[in-house]
């Protein structure tokens, strides 16, 4: 399951639901440090099941380690740190609505629990909202992006596998390799940080040739059907996470809808690889593939 934040604007079941849905399906479930449910309080209402945590790289250290922390000590057992978000990109939708919900306390809850962010306010949270809310924003999303060495730091705080998510090119995945990374999420973001950019799917072929079996690879970003999810194993990745389909499913019905969602895409996963006869993922090989040019297509001129 993808990292998607807010989720108590979908449901009141929030991230709780969707994490008893993972659970119950044993699909691991990515908490992001935008939730609307606290890292300890996942693990209290969900303490079954694999739990990653997403980490939006805070500006100080002594926060950054605090959320690791926080994170090891309730069992998570992936830090994905994300690579594209140091600031939130251009969304006009969001700008039209004045949509900003963490300005009004929501998706802070993982910030607001963190016993070092609440020694730097003048007042708590639950007495001063909005500063806080600034507070934690500016520490979550600092507007500058950190180096390749400063991964060091990470390493140093955090024993466990880590997945850097955001790599979109050879020379990222290399590199990752380099750093001793664990694994790669090939990602746009869900298309939310740059209009434009290349889909994952495409750039995918890419990070597999450059790095091979070096380290382990994943894709998101626009995963829908079982076939999307056979597509991209053919071509090299070694799992995918979904995210919009799963809250959509939240948002209708509760940890009910994420449930029924969740388990109608391995249902649909389940069938698409029996038709194309490969009895578990490791069968589903690039030769299943051809790429099509059909007469009505957009050919390009490059």
């Amino acid at each position: 399951m993808a990292p998607i934040g807010v989720q108590a604007i979908y449901h009141p079941d929030k991230e709780i639901g969707t994490a008893q849905a993972c659970a119950a399906l044993h699909v691991p479930f990515t908490l992001s440090t935008a939730a609307t449910t606290s890292i300890e309080d996942i693990t209290k209402a969900v303490p079954y099941g694999s739990k990653w945590f997403q980490l939006y790289w805070p500006g100080s250290d002594d926060i950054t380690a605090s959320l690791l922390r926080r994170a090891k000590a309730n069992r998570f057992e992936v830090l994905v740190v994300t690579l594209d978000t140091w600031t939130l990109g251009w969304r006009p939708l969001d700008i039209d609505t004045a949509n900003s919900p963490f300005n009004v306390g929501i998706g802070n809850a993982v910030g607001f629990q963190d016993p070092v962010l609440r020694s730097k306010l003048n007042s708590t949270p639950e007495d001063d909202k909005l500063s806080a809310s600034k507070y934690w924003v500016s520490e979550a999303f600092p507007g500058t992006s950190h180096s390749w060495a400063d991964l060091e730091f990470l390493r140093e705080h955090w024993q466990g596998p880590i997945v850097l998510k955001g790599v979109l090119s050879a020379e990222d995945a290399k590199l990752a390799v380099e750093y001793k990374m664990d694994g790669i999420i090939v990602s746009t973001h869900g298309g939310r940080q740059l209009d434009g950019a290349v889909g994952s799917l495409d750039m995918l072929p890419d990070v597999i040739e450059a790095v091979g079996d070096k380290i382990t690879v994943m894709l998101d970003s626009g995963i829908r059907t079982g076939t999307d999810i056979v597509k991209a194993l053919a071509l090299g990745a070694k799992a995918v996470l979904v995210g919009r389909p799963v809250v959509y499913g939240l948002g209708i019905n509760g940890t009910a809808g994420a449930h029924g969602v969740l388990a109608g895409l391995l249902a649909d996963l389940d069938l698409s690889m029996g038709f194309i006869g490969a009895k578990d993922v490791s069968e589903v090989k690039k030769t299943i593939l051809r790429r099509v040019q059909y007469p009505g297509d957009v050919k390009s001129n490059s």
